[in-house]
């Protein structure tokens, strides 16, 4: 039936789109695929209607080619020559088309360094970074979509990212999310984003092109308009967000570049509430970037104390177990600042929270909840008095005979009886 279908194709019969719309439901299936690719002269004859001149048959070509994006290797591979005509294309007048290439293209780099290869010498990124001017919303969001398959690659932090960093593609990135971009695009520029901070080869880059006020206002809007229960979806824009400020404030200059304002506390505060009942793991990344601007910036530890945030921190102590030893970092870093933090977080009743934490099996949040005593201690010898009052001395001594834990715990149970 393929071969039938193909030599329709061929001989350049009238019902040539009927074949086409058949030949792609077939392509559904990932047998017919890998039958349709090992036919000679196939793939050849679905890129000679690609240039057709007949926006119909263009059309169902892109669509077949489309379906073998999606297969399985080495049915990929297999459409490496149609390659330079879904680039030319994407700068092409019909909107459905252009998206068409564009999410073939995206399957396409995704599966195949091959096709990445290739892709890269014929010129995609400035391809692309004329795309990302178009006034459509579905051509960004697909454009989008190729992009973060590319800087997801292997090699993109040799390869690929500074041949995007040489172009417009980040500046303008950054400019529509400013601009108020729609959620789909949205979605993909962030995890762009995100994708370039990870490899640590751009984030100087990124911060000199303003990256770091314009996720901040974006994480502000984001929290402004969330509801009560977050919005199915809403989570893979947030998250991406959270872990490229993550990123770029653990650079050395991040932190000289982002902005000293509250609403930045408030608003994530919002949003680890909101997800906090269905998706925990958005806590986890916001709780990462909670402790990324506490770290050396006396200016958020400050305003975690006078925006009373500190209570809604501490009920987010039991949420997982890595959120546990983030949450405890947040609290070493404020402890960190001295004696009148430390005064206030003993103010706040923090060691009755603390005390059932260091009764918990997981080492790593009792080591950092012991570190945090200390910290306390150290600062506020008051807090030792009123911890050896509450108990505090029979749940350190638990830890005496636990190897990673023993001399944290002997070197607090030596300042508690001291004097």
């Amino acid at each position: 039936q393929v071969l039938e279908l193909l030599r329709g194709l061929q001989r350049g019969s009238e019902d040539r789109s009927s074949s086409l719309c058949r030949l792609r439901q077939a392509l559904h299936h990932k047998e017919t695929q890998q039958t349709f690719v090992r036919l000679e002269g196939s793939i050849r004859s679905l890129v000679g209607l690609l240039t057709s001149s007949l926006g119909e048959l263009q059309l169902g070509a892109a669509r077949c080619l489309h379906e073998l994006s999606c297969g399985q290797p080495p049915v990929p591979e297999a459409c490496l020559p149609a390659t330079p005509y879904l680039l030319t294309y994407l700068a092409g007048h019909s909107l459905e088309l252009t998206e068409l290439c564009l999410y073939t293209l995206g399957n396409l780099a995704v599966e195949s360094q091959a096709v990445r290869r290739q892709l890269l010498p014929q010129g995609i990124i400035p391809v692309l970074a004329s795309c990302i001017q178009s006034p459509h919303e579905a051509v960004l969001e697909g454009l989008g979509y190729v992009l973060s398959q590319l800087l997801q690659a292997k090699e993109a932090p040799m390869e690929i990212i500074p041949l995007v960093l040489s172009s417009a593609l980040p500046q303008q990135m950054l400019c529509l999310l400013r601009g108020g971009l729609g959620a789909g695009a949205a979605v993909e520029f962030a995890w762009c984003l995100h994708y370039i901070t990870c490899s640590h080869t751009a984030n100087r880059e990124l911060l000199a092109l303003g990256a770091l006020p314009t996720l901040t206002e974006l994480l502000l809007q984001l929290a402004s308009d969330i509801p009560p229960e977050p919005p199915d979806g809403l989570e893979l824009l947030v998250c991406p967000v959270l872990r490229c400020l993550s990123s770029l404030l653990a650079e050395p200059s991040g932190a000289e570049g982002q902005p000293q304002d509250h609403r930045l506390l408030v608003a994530l505060f919002l949003l680890l509430q909101s997800f906090l009942p269905q998706q925990p793991f958005v806590v986890q990344e916001g709780l990462w970037l909670l402790n990324n601007l506490t770290a050396e910036d006396s200016f958020f530890c400050s305003a975690l104390l006078s925006l009373d945030l500190l209570p809604a921190l501490l009920q987010l102590l039991p949420c997982s177990q890595m959120g546990s030893v983030l949450v405890l970092t947040v609290l070493c870093n404020v402890a960190q600042k001295g004696p009148a933090y430390c005064q206030q977080l003993h103010q706040q009743q923090l060691l009755p929270l603390l005390l059932p934490t260091l009764l918990l099996p997981d080492s790593s949040v009792v080591g950092q909840c012991l570190e945090l005593l200390h910290l306390l201690f150290l600062h506020w010898p008051e807090a030792a008095a009123d911890f050896v009052r509450q108990g505090g001395q029979q749940a350190l001594e638990r830890h005496q005979g636990t190897p990673e834990l023993q001399e944290r715990a002997r070197a607090l149970l030596d300042t508690v009886g001291a004097p």
